[in-house]
């Protein structure tokens, strides 16, 4: 019997030290040195990147880049099935501030658009090139470029469409 009490005493310890240790570990020092730093959003960088839309949902569109497209739909007509059709779109900035494009795609892999990286000045002017890729695509055709910037609305679509004559007709 002196075996289980030795038994039992050195069980209890245990659990005693690890709880111990552990509601211990948990005590959170304030003044340990380790603190956010607030980023400076005054300069030439933060009105570049800055939101539209306030905390208290007002929206500043005043403030904000502007694309003006000369059109946002381009028609091609009748085209072959696996002609690649390529077209540009040209815009202008018409904000206040200049314009940055972060991100533009399409909802399929057949449509590739590339944009310009940097920064587009307000009335500054910029294209971005598109090209279909009509490969097992038949009939009428529409795709979608979604276009990602610091605009308001931060959405910009532009189309491609047409119809695609299968091969061999």
């Amino acid at each position: 019997m002196n075996f289980l009490n030795f038994k039992k005493t050195n069980i209890l310890l245990c659990l005693s030290i690890f709880a111990l240790s552990a509601f211990s570990a948990c005590k959170e020092d304030k003044n340990s040195g380790n603190s956010i730093e607030e980023i400076q959003t005054e300069g030439k960088i933060s009105s570049i990147i800055r939101s539209p839309i306030t905390a208290q949902g007002l929206k500043d569109t005043v403030n904000v880049a502007k694309m003006v497209f000369k059109e946002t739909v381009f028609d091609f007509g009748e085209v072959k099935e696996g002609d690649m059709v390529t077209h540009v779109f040209s815009f202008e900035n018409t904000g206040k501030i200049p314009l940055v494009i972060n991100d533009a795609h399409s909802t399929c892999g057949c449509t590739i658009p590339k944009w310009p990286k940097d920064p587009i000045p307000a009335g500054g002017k910029g294209v971005i090139k598109v090209e279909f890729n009509t490969k097992n695509k038949h009939n009428f055709q529409e795709k979608p470029v979604i276009i990602t910037a610091n605009t308001y609305p931060s959405v910009t679509k532009v189309f491609v469409k047409g119809l695609v004559k299968p091969q061999g007709s």
